[in-house]
């Protein structure tokens, strides 16, 4: 995974500093950042994480802690390069879909942003960490409704672009490619990684993430070891099975078209 790589973190932090300029001279060294990222079911980021990981016990599981890992490499990096070391920034979220009853996590962007603004905040950087390219997703929950909420609300926004194309980015999926190749032929890379959390492992062991297990479901992908032996070989960890429960997963093989995967 790259949350933590310099190949994805340099270019936010370059993409948020674009945008900090972006903003009108008076508000930008009071400006907060709001790192944006998709939201899901509680219970799905609670138990997210492989059992050993210590950010499984926290509220949001591992997913709430590497998006924080990441704002806080991005932050601390902007704090620095801007000389504006108490500059307020939070996690949020965008895309919320599902039952309303269903408990998803908070706060939306929007919600954020009416938030801050009663707080004083004189302006918001919108950070989308949480996504690698400017697509209708992004470019609808941003650009489109937070800025009208911004707008109604008189707060000036700026939003940093995502990683998209940037050839640290692309270097950095190259890098993770050739650790992973090297890994599988017995080697022991040193790995990339910025932090505290330090690289995440190669394969998902299969008692990763139990509440998307469905032992209905034959295995989506390779996994590795169950860390839990009294889980049921083949075990899927895969988001996609309680949030689109009538997705149909089949075994990935060279006998078995990628097309026919979500059916």
């Amino acid at each position: 995974m790259f949350y933590n790589h310099p190949g994805f973190v340099q270019p936010m932090i370059d993409n948020t500093l674009t945008a900090l300029a972006e903003l009108p001279e008076g508000v930008r060294a009071g400006a907060r950042l709001a790192f944006t990222t998709h939201s899901i079911p509680d219970t799905l980021a609670d138990s997210s994480g492989a059992p050993q990981d210590p950010a499984r016990a926290r509220p949001g599981g591992a997913y709430v802690a590497q998006h924080l890992e990441t704002a806080r490499l991005v932050a601390e990096a902007v704090a620095q390069a801007t000389g504006v070391a108490e500059r307020p920034w939070e996690l949020v979220y965008q895309s919320r879909s599902g039952a309303p009853g269903t408990p998803w996590l908070e706060p939306d962007i929007c919600d954020h942003l009416a938030s801050v603004h009663a707080e004083g905040a004189p302006a918001v950087v919108m950070v989308p960490i949480g996504f690698v390219s400017d697509h209708m997703e992004v470019v609808y929950d941003l650009d489109t409704q937070a800025r009208e909420q911004a707008e109604k609300l008189g707060l000036p926004v700026a939003r940093a672009r995502t990683v998209g194309a940037d050839p640290r980015f692309a270097a950095a999926v190259r890098d993770l490619v050739l650790e992973r190749a090297a890994t599988a032929r017995g080697e022991r890379p040193e790995r990339c990684a910025l932090g505290a959390l330090g690289a995440a492992h190669d394969l998902c062991p299969v008692d990763c993430c139990p509440a998307l297990r469905n032992p209905r479901r034959p295995r989506p992908a390779r996994t590795g070891p169950t860390t839990d032996r009294s889980a049921p070989a083949g075990d899927p960890c895969f988001p996609m099975i309680r949030i689109f429960p009538r997705t149909r997963l089949l075994p990935v093989g060279p006998e078995i078209p990628m097309a026919q995967m979500f059916q």
